[in-house]
């Protein structure tokens, strides 16, 4: 707990370090990789490249000053960062190093203004925030643990089969080396995956796009151009190869409770958390309204899969499919990009929930255009891929 003097100072030195928390923060990955390039693995270098996890750290580390008082707040709000610990397998020894490069970190960029009393205050601010985070996902890796099929760490799975969903998405379904069962997941949530590529271990984590079976997961994946490991997936892995898993995460899945209807929105890839959440929704006798777009006809994966749904369920589901490039399109499918007049036309009546998975500009989009429809925030829901960014603006 932070001493009262301590309190003063991180109240007085807030909005000086939130000034240049964007330059600490891009700071501060470099010098945590030069110290401990055995961390590296663990973060995406393309969201160092873009900034994209400076951004979210800073983002994490202001909500954390600004909602600390309320600690149920700040629990709510620390979730998205918990679900990707997870996924990734955080331990509680390495917290400590990202605390010693983050107070470096901080004392380069400020320089003279850290005084020793600045520097405790802020590391015992530090200790708090990683205290609580070791206590949340402490919870998770033993409540995983112990269900049935469940596991600490990482876990050995072999490619069962693949499939080409579409001509850049491909599943991979992957069952136990061991033979034993896997533990459910809540539809929408992705998983943790560990592969060595050239010899270095690289992490990432995949939405699950198949509902529970307790016999495998299933993911799928788009190949990227610049993509390190989704290349690798799509180009050099396939039936009978090895892969580790961590235990399921995420946090868009539907409540427990209640049948409003529910909209689900994705644009490209954005697919693949959309399908468990389909099904489920589907059987919990929900009326689903799910809009997808897709760049055009080739891109557009799991055609099949909706079909099936459409037919077992004609009277609570309508699909709309929206191609980006349509020079060749099915006649029941518009083209052009997703505009309010088309949510207003399709959006269900009855308070519905809004799932919504793309591309940053899609997001940004979607959000504006609910928002304006009247869907209030509380049932907007939303994952980013990589980490997180505000959806207010593009």
């Amino acid at each position: 707990m932070l001493t009262q003097a301590q309190e003063t100072i991180i109240a007085d030195t807030a909005p000086v370090v939130a000034e240049h928390l964007n330059a600490i923060t891009a700071h501060f990955y470099p010098l945590m990789f030069e110290r401990y390039p055995e961390v590296k693995p663990l973060f995406n270098q393309a969201h160092q490249a873009d900034g994209g996890q400076p951004r979210a750290l800073a983002g994490s580390v202001l909500a954390y000053v600004q909602l600390r008082q309320d600690p149920a707040r700040a629990r709510h709000v620390l979730e998205s960062v918990v679900n990707k610990h997870v996924s990734l397998n955080i331990q509680p020894d390495q917290y400590p190093i990202v605390g010693e490069c983050l107070m470096a970190a901080i004392g380069d960029v400020l320089g003279d203004a850290v005084t020793p009393e600045v520097a405790d205050a802020w590391g015992a601010l530090y200790q708090e925030l990683a205290d609580l985070l070791i206590e949340l996902e402490g919870q998770r890796y033993r409540a995983f643990a112990a269900a049935p099929g469940g596991w600490r760490g990482e876990r050995r799975f072999r490619i069962a089969c693949t499939r080409q969903e579409s001509a850049v998405i491909r599943s991979f379904v992957l069952e136990p080396e061991d033979g034993q069962a896997v533990a459910d997941f809540q539809p929408g949530q992705f998983i943790g995956v560990r592969l060595m590529i050239d010899g270095t271990p690289v992490y990432r984590h995949y939405s699950l796009s198949a509902s529970p079976n307790g016999r495998s997961y299933r993911i799928s994946i788009k190949r990227e151009a610049q993509g390190q490991v989704s290349r690798h997936f799509h180009d050099n892995l396939d039936v009978g190869d090895v892969i580790e898993l961590l235990p399921p995460a995420g946090d868009l899945t539907l409540p427990e409770e209640g049948q409003d209807p529910i909209m689900l929105l994705s644009g490209g890839v954005g697919q693949t958390p959309m399908l468990s959440l389909l099904r489920q929704a589907l059987q919990q006798g929900r009326r689903v309204t799910y809009l997808h777009a897709a760049r055009d006809q080739a891109q557009h994966a799991f055609g099949d899969e909706l079909q099936a749904c459409r037919r077992d369920y004609p009277q609570q589901l309508e699909v709309v499919t929206l191609y980006e490039q349509a020079d060749e399109y099915p006649a029941q499918a518009p083209s052009g990009r997703v505009t309010r007049a088309l949510l207003a036309e399709h959006l269900p009546s009855g308070n519905p929930r809004c799932y919504f998975v793309g591309p940053q500009g899609f997001m940004v989009a979607v959000n504006q255009h609910l928002a304006a429809l009247g869907v209030p925030e509380s049932h907007r829901h939303f994952e980013h891929f990589g980490p997180a960014r505000a959806l207010e603006a593009a």
